[in-house]
């Protein structure tokens, strides 16, 4: 048995996130019947994160001990002939056996896209966050400086998150303007529960002046989930790359 770390990429349109749950069609499940018939067994998945239904993974990491005989870089391209469209196996390779793709991760990088302009875009209907008011994009841009460092995000965390400590270190919060598309780009050491989502959703409030630039280290200071944003939507959250130290 050797552990294998797989890289997989996916839209998340039709999943209801990562993680396996009763009555609803995820990630995990997919990508499990998948190696269980490219394999003959059925492995234990360990992900990196959990994914709310409608996020998508631009490189999403995987482990799980296996037995077979393919080669792990073989692997993707036996796994891609069964999986879902919507799903691509992208990289393998054996690891040692104390690798976790969640507790091994030094840091994971998110790209939030929300696209601004009156009317909808059906081309982003499912990619990105359709959000029509005039915005000022460089208070946003330089709003985005309060949040870097280590801080307690807990007004940056949905109801429902049960992390056992709420301070995370925050290393790049990146605001970026491409015609009617914005882009947030974030790398922490870790995350709370909706804690991105929320930060672009706070980032939007100071782009249509509901909040100032200014109240942001108020906001995290609080602590208070009421005095931060909206918890902008699931279809403009992409995981863009997980980092491990040394491995």
């Amino acid at each position: 048995m050797q552990n294998l770390a797989l890289e997989i990429t996916f839209c998340g349109t039709q999943y209801h996130g990562w993680q396996i749950q009763k009555n609803a069609v995820t990630v995990q499940e997919a990508l499990t019947d998948a190696i269980e018939r490219i394999t003959g067994s059925r492995p234990s998945l360990t992900g990196c994160s959990r994914t709310d239904a409608g996020v998508h993974a631009l490189s999403y990491i995987t482990n799980f001990y296996s037995d077979t005989a393919i080669p792990p870089d073989k692997l993707p391209l036996a796994l891609n002939t069964v999986l879902p469209g919507d799903i691509r196996a992208v990289g393998c390779k054996a690891v040692a056996d104390d690798f976790h793709a969640r507790f091994s991760a030094s840091s994971k990088t998110y790209i939030y896209k929300a696209y601004n302009s009156p009317i909808a875009n059906p081309f982003y209907e499912n990619f990105a966050y359709h959000f029509p008011y005039d915005i000022d994009f460089d208070s946003m841009r330089r709003a985005t400086r309060h949040f870097l460092g280590r801080h307690d995000f807990s007004a940056f965390m949905a109801t429902g998150g049960s992390q056992k400590t709420t301070v995370r270190n925050v290393m790049r919060l990146d605001a970026e303007k491409e015609g009617d598309l914005l882009r947030f780009t974030v790398t922490a050491d870790a995350y709370l529960y909706n804690m991105v989502r929320i930060i672009a959703g706070t980032l939007l409030y100071v782009g249509v002046g509901k909040l100032a630039e200014g109240d942001v280290p108020d906001i995290i200071q609080s602590g208070d989930r009421r005095k931060s944003g909206i918890t902008a939507g699931a279809m403009g959250l992409y995981l863009a790359e997980v980092s491990y130290d040394g491995r």
